[in-house]
């Protein structure tokens, strides 16, 4: 069956030419996008509850720009003031800059990874005798705790935030020859707002091997994977199956 509607789980890109665009445009498809997660931010009485003041840390290790936003929501709320000499170790350069929104970047100590947390251990290493706090939501890769107990600094997590289900049930009725995902919470949601669903005809598009190992441990069949080395983005895998398909 030819490829006519995607609906892709997460929200729509805010800049003009996304890569969907162009595979809009091209592929003469129709693209919809849905969050099927979202997050919440969590009071500053459940940080307290878990032991955590702001005044005992020295770095601040964001690996996302929802941390980003949580941590300085936080300390408004606890009327903390971020010294000028606290630390930031941002995981890429898209959190660092997003972090401008709250620090005169120029005037702030920021480290930067280029895009996977490991990037960062350099940097760890060299900063040691720092004392890291870490926003985070409920949901954390385990690599992430795991790479900072094997450097053995001094480092505390907390949870800001957490990720949530969204409601989707005025999809019930609505059918898309492609569902993509991009976390195994994505396909949670799935199964949470649709117990009953059966792929039948459905293409299940997956990105990352955390989300092939829930799409697979759900019984899904998974008909396009990313990345790879020939389709590095999902956007490139869609345009690839999307040729062959739609051209037989």
């Amino acid at each position: 069956m030819k490829i006519k509607t995607i609906l892709v789980s997460q929200p729509e890109p805010k800049m003009e030419n996304s890569p969907y665009s162009k595979l809009i445009n091209k592929e003469k498809v129709k693209v919809d996008f849905r969050p099927f997660i979202h997050v919440e931010g969590v009071d500053a009485k459940s940080v307290r509850q878990q032991k955590i003041d702001l005044n005992n840390y020295t770095a601040i290790i964001l690996n996302s720009r929802n941390a980003v936003d949580h941590f300085f929501r936080i300390a408004e709320e606890m009327r903390f003031k971020v010294p000028d000499a606290m630390k930031y170790f941002c995981q890429s350069e898209a959190v660092a800059y997003y972090l401008q929104k709250y620090v005169v970047y120029r005037k702030r100590k920021i480290y930067v990874g280029k895009m996977n947390f490991n990037d960062l251990i350099p940097l760890f290493k060299k900063y040691k005798e720092e004392k890291f706090l870490l926003p985070s939501s409920d949901v954390l890769k385990l690599q992430v705790p795991e790479t900072l107990d094997n450097l053995g600094v001094d480092w505390t997590r907390g949870i800001f935030y957490k990720t949530v289900i969204s409601d989707l049930s005025d999809l019930r009725d609505v059918y898309y020859d492609v569902l993509v995902f991009f976390s195994p919470s994505g396909i949670e949601s799935l199964l949470k707002n649709f117990p009953d669903f059966e792929q039948n005809n459905t293409r299940i598009a997956v990105f990352g091997d955390s989300t092939v190992n829930a799409a697979t441990d759900a019984g899904l069949r998974i008909d396009i994977k990313a990345p790879t080395p020939e389709t590095p983005s999902m956007t490139m895998a869609l345009q690839k199956y999307i040729t062959t398909v739609n051209k037989k």
